[in-house]
């Protein structure tokens, strides 16, 4: 019989086998752990280099600054926000979807988006059209309040510019909201989607589809219509328009985009103004039309029937305050009509409320100062 061995403690033991399996264990041995540590540290980056990635808006937005989303909050970098989705979710059966943009100063309650909405809400044949409008936002805030009031939300962040600021009328800061917006529009173009792009000041009455040309590539709303819808001489605003996505359209947008380079200091507006004669725009063959004032008006030149009149716009504006009294008073004149019987609703002719604070003469103050508070933005 072999005598018995004494057992050491449990505990001496365990150091014993720790110490001694390390010290066994030879230097390859050692390196090759380290390297697979080191290989699982660098896959655990790379997923988070995805992660981050997915959450881009705009993959293909490549000719302004990187536009990335701030992981300001998880629930707002959800992939369901992406932009492919979101306007796949919202176009109608031919892909055009209604587009516009929001700040935080339009987007705080009882502010400009609030009117946009209701109007949709009491036009004729435009609620349906709520399915397919998707609100870009431009800075946390108006995407958090786009949640709460719509469904199709998308936030649109560009890395060094902050669009929650007051963006006085021709000043450098909204100068680039203007162009950011040009560009993005092209991005949309080129995912294959037509768009009606609206400012959210743009009060919808009735549904504009049908006072739409149907082979014009790109049709535009006016300050001044001429009565020609081929006119080149129509002043056209860039805070309405419909435009089809083809060869043509894309071009376009990539032509009056880079000739901000050719005009710097330029307002998109002003560009168009210019570029509509351009032998490029003729080469293109963009197929433009410029929309009537009779159905698509504003404060410049007012629709002067209600009975016809599909949008109002609150151009030739200056300030928030003015804009949010004018369009009030706007959507309280259309409720009015809308509340007459039909037979004087066919035969009464009623004149618009507004103009009142606003005013062409008030855009002249294009030297008024930037400003750090975000609870203002002009047209």
């Amino acid at each position: 019989m072999h005598p018995h061995r004494r057992r050491p403690p449990p505990t001496t033991l365990r150091t014993l086998t720790i110490d001694s399996a390390a010290a066994m264990v030879p230097e390859s041995v050692v390196l090759i752990r380290r390297f697979l540590l080191f290989v699982a540290v660098c896959l655990s980056c790379l997923l988070l280099y995805n992660d981050s990635n997915a959450l881009r808006f705009l993959p293909r937005f490549s000719s302004s600054p990187s536009v990335l989303f701030s992981a300001y909050n998880s629930a707002l970098v959800s992939g369901e926000h992406r932009l492919q989705k979101v306007l796949k979710d919202a176009a109608m059966e031919d892909g055009t979807v209604i587009l516009t943009t929001l700040n935080e100063a339009w987007a705080a309650p009882n502010s400009i988006i609030d009117l946009f909405l209701e109007s949709f809400k009491i036009g004729v044949g435009t609620h349906r059209l709520l399915n397919h409008l998707v609100i870009i936002a431009l800075d946390q805030k108006a995407f958090q309040r786009c949640l709460e009031l719509h469904t199709h939300c998308f936030a649109l962040i560009t890395q060094g510019v902050d669009f929650r600021r007051e963006a006085y009328f021709m000043t450098p800061h909204y100068l680039k909201m203007m162009w950011a917006r040009i560009d993005f529009l092209r991005s949309v173009l080129e995912m294959g989607y037509n768009f009606v792009f609206t400012d959210a000041d743009v009060m919808w009455f009735r549904d504009p589809f049908p006072q739409f040309y149907m082979d014009a590539d790109f049709q535009i709303a006016c300050d001044h219509f001429l009565g020609n819808s081929d006119d080149l001489e129509n002043r056209p605003n860039g805070g309405f328009n419909y435009v089809k996505s083809n060869n043509r359209s894309i071009e376009f947008y990539k032509f009056w985009y880079s000739s901000r380079e050719t005009y710097p200091g330029f307002h998109d507006q002003d560009v168009l103004n210019i570029i509509k004669f351009h032998p490029s725009t003729f080469t293109i063959g963009l197929r433009m039309k410029f929309l009537d004032t009779a159905y698509f008006g504003g404060f410049c030149e007012p629709s002067k029937d209600f009975n016809q009149v599909c949008t109002m716009h609150a151009n030739c504006c200056y300030g928030l305050d003015s804009k949010l009294h004018d369009l009030r008073i706007m959507l309280q004149n259309w409720k009015q009509f809308m509340s007459l019987r039909p037979n004087l609703k066919k035969y009464l002719i009623l004149p618009w409320g507004v103009p009142q604070n606003c005013s062409l003469d008030s855009l002249r103050r294009y030297d008024a100062p930037e400003s750090s508070n975000p609870h203002d933005l002009q047209d």
